[in-house]
């Protein structure tokens, strides 16, 4: 048995960050992980996925290279390439995290982990071999979520035909024809990737929207730009049965128009589960949602005294750096810090399709439905010098502001960059700056950034330059 002050059980960014941060405040950690380090968002998930878009956006780049004057003769695409490119990233990823924890002196504790009492963890090797572990201060649950498929419509993994983002991550050759199940954040990215690498992509989404979380005007946006790069998307889709054949898969559709479409593969994009079986839970009494997410406070606690929660596990949204703001509020905790509490209405949501999506606050409908008097503020990319030099002229900002003090209720950025811009309007909402207070800093000429000092004009009716 090895002793530590707290276990960290999962690897992923909220368990590693959480170790890291524990580890600064003096405290002896253990961080239990069965695969790489990294967890799903490193290993099949954030990093291999973002990899593969970056493959996708030069391929989209080159094509358009003759307009620039650079001539690049045929273009041809090779997933495979990609795929193991995708896959090298992801390896020096985890082992920059391996490398972090040794950094930190932090213990990896390899194999899986099960809570055998408040203060105890057994960790079973790959031989079946295992050791029980003590966590004098706590214990804190970080083993993420997983993909699960729809069998109630015969869309059950069979990680062949019927797929998930693991497999999709991992195929030799783009097929001819995919169906992608989901219009959410995964459903796009993949899209995205598929279309570019020669694949006849159809995407299904069961709401009248894509992108069915982020503002109407951005999901709008979004369609408008899949629709001209051939991308087909129904929504309002209602898939009533599942036919798997020798090499492909018939999905059977009811609603406006009833029909068959055969594909090649069908990735389903709908949704993860939290990882909560077999890790000793109901036997500690450890209380759940009822979604099936461990229920948590405002400081990571879980209803058992000396056991904490963070990251995928612990509910949505399912995001990386919201598990990592989680982790480093319950190491704060256990070390007896006056934690910065996470404010849960101030998370970004990126989705690094192209043209790239990036959010946060509340949509317009969110503030349509809470009664606000509010105002909203425009800028279109294709009035912007930086986005015209680029030739990425696609999409806009968009700012909601409160009508009487000029509070940031929400900002929706769609277009190229999206994920990087959003950041001046988080930090503007963390530290409570009004739409004036962002005109009054200089944004530099020519950047894609000054269609955020635009948007905040045109909310104020002082726009100008459109």
């Amino acid at each position: 048995m090895a002793s530590f002050d707290v276990i960290f059980i999962g690897g992923g960014p909220a368990g590693y960050v959480g170790a890291i941060r524990a580890a600064q405040l003096g405290l002896t950690v253990g961080v239990v992980e069965r695969e790489g380090l990294g967890g799903t968002c490193v290993l099949w998930g954030c990093i291999p996925a973002k990899a593969l878009l970056e493959s996708a956006a030069v391929a989209h780049r080159t094509r358009e290279a003759k307009g620039f004057g650079v001539n690049v003769g045929e273009i041809t695409t090779d997933y495979g390439v990609a795929m193991k490119r995708s896959r090298a990233v992801s390896t020096q990823n985890s082992k920059g995290v391996e490398f972090l924890l040794k950094k930190n002196k932090i213990t990896w504790l390899l194999g899986t982990g099960t809570l055998t009492g408040k203060k105890t963890v057994s960790v079973t090797d790959s031989k079946g071999v295992a050791t029980t572990h003590d966590a004098k201060k706590a214990i804190v649950i970080s083993t993420g979520s997983r993909v699960k498929g729809i069998p109630s419509i015969g869309l059950t993994l069979d990680k062949k035909n019927i797929l998930s983002s693991d497999e999709a991550l991992v195929l030799e050759k783009a097929p001819a024809t995919m169906a992608i199940v989901g219009c959410g954040a995964v459903g796009v990215e993949f899209a995205d990737v598929f279309n570019e690498f020669g694949t006849k992509v159809t995407m299904l989404e069961t709401q009248s929207t894509m992108l069915p979380v982020e503002d109407a005007d951005v999901a709008a946006e979004l369609a408008k730009s899949f629709k001209k790069r051939g991308i087909e998307v129904i929504l309002n889709a209602k898939i009533d049965g599942t036919k798997v054949g020798n090499g492909s898969v018939t999905l059977s559709l009811s609603g406006p128009e009833k029909k068959e479409l055969n594909f090649e593969k069908v990735l389903v994009a709908a949704g993860r589960a939290p990882v909560i079986d077999g890790i000793g839970l109901e036997a500690l009494g450890v209380e759940l949602t009822d979604r099936g997410f461990i229920k948590i406070d405002d400081s990571m606690r879980t209803s058992v005294e000396g056991i904490y929660a963070i990251g995928d596990v612990a509910g949505p949204p399912m995001l990386a750096h919201k598990g990592e703001r989680e982790g480093i509020v319950a190491a704060e905790v256990i070390a007896g810090k006056n934690e910065h509490k996470l404010n849960y209405g101030n998370i970004p949501s990126c989705t690094y399709c192209h043209p790239e999506v990036a959010s946060i606050g509340m949509t317009e409908q969110q503030v349509k439905d809470k009664k606000i008097e509010y105002k909203v503020g425009r800028y279109n990319f294709s009035a912007n010098g930086r986005a015209r030099t680029s030739g990425e002229t696609e999409g806009f900002v968009k700012i909601i502001r409160d009508a009487k003090y000029g509070e940031i209720l929400g900002a929706h950025i769609i277009g190229a960059h999206a994920t990087e811009m959003i950041h001046e309007l988080a930090v503007a909402r963390e530290n409570e700056f009004t739409v004036e207070e962002i005109e009054l800093a200089i944004h530099a000429h020519p950047t894609l950034s000054e269609a955020i000092a635009e948007a905040v004009l045109d909310s104020m009716g002082r726009a100008l330059n459109a």
